[in-house]
């Protein structure tokens, strides 16, 4: 199966997150089909960038978002 999942990047107690495509057989930080958005935590407010149609492209084609990127999608207004 598809998802649309986070991938942790930045240094330790600084994460930065890249919001990529990748089969769930894949490990977290390993593996990805292509990546479609960023999200910065730390900055105030939070920063979300994503391609929106990229996104809405993948989930019609069946890629199901996390919890957690589907608030974030909802968010910047791409779903």
């Amino acid at each position: 199966m598809v998802k649309i999942r986070l991938r942790r990047m930045g240094a330790k107690k600084a994460p930065f997150y890249r919001i990529v495509v990748a089969d769930s057989r894949y490990p977290r930080d390993g593996r990805f089909i292509e990546e479609i958005g960023t999200y910065d935590p730390l900055k105030t407010p939070a920063v979300i960038n994503v391609d929106a149609e990229r996104a809405q492209a993948w989930i019609k084609t069946g890629a199901q978002p996390t919890e957690t990127v589907k608030a974030l999608l909802k968010k910047a207004g791409a779903i």
